[in-house]
């Protein structure tokens, strides 16, 4: 079967090693690895007949990873972390490679490869990473944010590195001729650049457009594929990386509004070619190699480690990160990563790598990759020794003074709902405090004046600042689970007996902060959908009074109105039970039919059926009002009647007079 047989053993292999690293923790792309190094040439056994067409297979692969990676690439991602992640990240991967370099040296290679390895090094490792992440439940902490930031422009370094590299070798002596050739290949780069920003902008989307109409998924994947394939051969014939061109087009159709379709159905498809690729990766490698090497590839992990942990989290310390975050970025992107296998074998074929420094560098990566979420998890057992045995990091707070932190509310994080809450304490004279954890928002929140203290509200030196046991309420309301979980658990510890509100997503969270000790619990997901209802009950004419009791009653326990039809259907009958005794407020309109008249005039009661309880007169309230006395323009009469009678005054005197507009035009109930 040829080619057939070779791929059908590939997957066969890759499924098998891939469950096996899942089970062992691993990202499946080490156990692709595995079952390349085992189908290789190099271990006997079964092995695959055509190494170089799988190799070849491999690079449709690597197009497609890089198309993915171009459809994913978002501004909005890198804004929260957009000074570590621009700048930082060049910076990270600059002092990498003078360091790769520097090593490359001393273990005696030449300028060339020595370059090449540090630009290998200078990588780390998006899917190990995320996968650590996610294992740990740190997803959505600040570190992580940091990490993925510095991630994104990392997958986007490897672009001109592709340019760049392979071309090096031909500079030789020729100084100004070897300039011009650097210079001819980003010119040409930066021309298909334009070309495609301009042109293919216009093109692609519109014929997108006409293929999505057609409804058919088979011919929208067809099409992506070719999107990507397509442009990608034609940069190969343009004279510029296969994998370039298929970024490039990712990065245009991620401007459309098919980019996550498009994602969405080339997935399946960049993940089985991808597979392919880590698996010919792993067909390169040598098990002799690291058995007769493993001094050298001990000692190159060692400088690896030691050289990324340092400069990514020193980087993270120099962009005013504190507390945990430069240890956590340290101790998890010290790893080489998957796209550095690509660069590898971009250099092994332009003859810029020998087999030996390919092996090394192959192994250094695995080794590396395997040794993450271990080291990961090193990272709070060693901050709690950093803080025991060497000074703490002040806590910075801004327009803090005095007494401030007594009887306040404490808002854990100052984003969209954050900054919303203390515009709402502000405008109720309450003293409140807010934590936030990322230097940007910090900022904001100082510039508007907002009482507010920078930190990772997780750590305890960090929410001590607060005062919490001098508070009256927490709110956390930061999106992740995580940080929730743990902000949680600390203030429990600290204030035993403070009002916690907290934030989650689903049942399952919303139990688990009840168990940790969460007074109450916010659903955004069904505070929606519980904001729909009530809009949808007012729009039918019930009273604003009814209405806001019947959402008191669903939230009361929980939510547990919502998770049983029961409890939902008992609070249905309550609402319809207030409807008939509700308080509507009604303003007299000047020149309206109530002006100038009396209740008794009027003949309200005998001919609506509603009772005149109370009148709002200049901020003055007159209960039970004297039925003799005229009424005044902008009076507040307050009424008590089924929704029947309240339609009757509206009939009799009006609509317009009601004090609260309805949320939508009126319609029969």
């Amino acid at each position: 079967m040829g080619i057939a047989s070779d791929i059908i053993l590939v997957v066969v292999a890759a499924l098998v090693c891939g469950l096996l690293a899942r089970r062992l923790g691993q990202p499946l792309i080490l156990g692709y690895i595995v079952a390349g190094v085992l189908l290789g040439p190099h271990t006997g056994g079964v092995t695959v007949s055509s190494v170089h067409e799988i190799e070849m297979l491999a690079e449709i692969g690597v197009a497609l990873l890089l198309f993915g990676i171009g459809l994913e690439f978002s501004l909005s991602d890198l804004r929260p972390v957009r000074g570590v992640a621009l700048v930082g990240t060049p910076i990270q991967i600059g002092l990498i490679v003078a360091y790769g370099w520097g090593i490359g040296i001393w273990f005696g290679w030449d300028w060339e490869p020595s370059l090449w390895l540090g630009a290998l090094l200078s990588l780390s490792s998006t899917m190990v990473i995320l996968k650590t992440l996610e294992s740990q439940g740190l997803m959505g902490t600040l570190s992580s944010r940091v990490m993925i930031g510095m991630l994104i422009v990392q997958d986007l370094a490897v672009v001109p590195m592709l340019v760049i590299l392979p071309i090096l070798g031909e500079l030789g002596g020729d100084a100004l001729g070897g300039m011009a050739l650097l210079g001819w290949a980003v010119f040409k780069a930066s021309a298909f650049l334009g070309l495609m920003i301009l042109v293919g902008a216009r093109v692609i989307p519109w014929l997108m457009k006409r293929v999505a109409r057609t409804n058919s998924s088979e011919l929208f994947l067809v099409t992506t594929s070719a999107m990507a394939l397509g442009i990608g051969y034609g940069t190969y014939l343009f004279g510029l990386s296969f994998a370039f061109g298929a970024f490039v087009a990712g990065l245009v159709i991620s401007e459309s509004d098919y980019s996550h379709h498009a994602l969405s159905s080339i997935l399946p498809l960049r993940d089985l070619f991808g597979l392919l690729f880590f698996a010919s990766v792993g067909m390169l490698l040598d098990p002799g190699f690291l058995v007769d090497h493993w001094k050298g590839i001990l000692l190159l992990v060692g400088l690896t480690m030691a050289g990324k942990s340092v400069v990514c989290a020193g980087l993270a310390r120099a962009f005013g990160y504190v507390n945990i975050v430069p240890l956590a970025v340290g101790l998890t992107m010290f790893q080489v990563g998957e796209l550095s296998f690509l660069l590898a074998k971009v250099g092994r074929e332009a003859g810029a790598l020998n087999p030996e420094q390919y092996g090394l560098i192959l192994s250094t990566a695995i080794v590396t990759m395997i040794l993450t979420p271990p080291a990961s998890r090193l990272a709070g057992p060693l901050y709690r020794v950093q803080r025991r045995f060497f000074q703490r990091e002040s806590v910075q707070s801004v327009n803090v003074t005095g007494d401030w932190l007594r009887d306040h509310v404490i808002v854990v994080g100052g984003g969209r709902v954050g900054g919303f809450l203390a515009r709402v304490l502000a405008g109720a004279d309450v003293h409140y405090v807010v934590m936030e954890a990322e230097h940007r928002a910090f900022e904001a929140l100082k510039a508007r004046g907002v009482p507010v203290i920078y930190g990772d509200a997780t750590q305890r030196a960090v929410l001590e600042a607060a005062h919490p046991g001098h508070a009256r309420l927490l709110m956390v309301t930061v999106p992740a689970f995580s940080v929730v979980r743990q902000v949680v658990e600390l203030t429990r510890s600290l204030a035993p007996d403070l009002g916690i509100v907290a934030r989650a997503d689903g049942m399952e969270q919303m139990r688990r902060m009840r168990e940790l000790g969460a007074n109450q619990v916010v659903q955004p997901t069904l505070e929606t959908g519980l904001e729909f209802a009530r809009k949808a009950l007012r729009c039918l004419g019930l009273p604003p009074g009814a209405v806001q009791r019947f959402a008191d009653a669903v939230q009361g326990d929980d939510y547990a109105a919502l998770a049983g039809n029961g409890g939902l259907q008992a609070s249905l009958h309550q609402l319809e039970a207030l409807r008939a005794v509700e308080i509507i407020w009604r303003r007299v309109a000047q020149g309206g039919p109530l002006e100038g008249k009396s209740i008794a005039g009027l003949g309200i009661r005998g001919r609506t059926g509603v009772s005149v309880v109370g009148v709002l007169r200049a901020g003055l309230m007159l209960p039970n009002p004297d039925i003799h006395m005229p009424l005044e323009a902008d009076d507040m009469l307050a009424l008590i009647g089924g929704p029947k009678e309240q339609r009757r005054f509206e009939k009799e005197y009006g609509a317009d007079s009601l004090v609260e507009a309805p949320d939508c035009e009126k319609v029969p109930v």
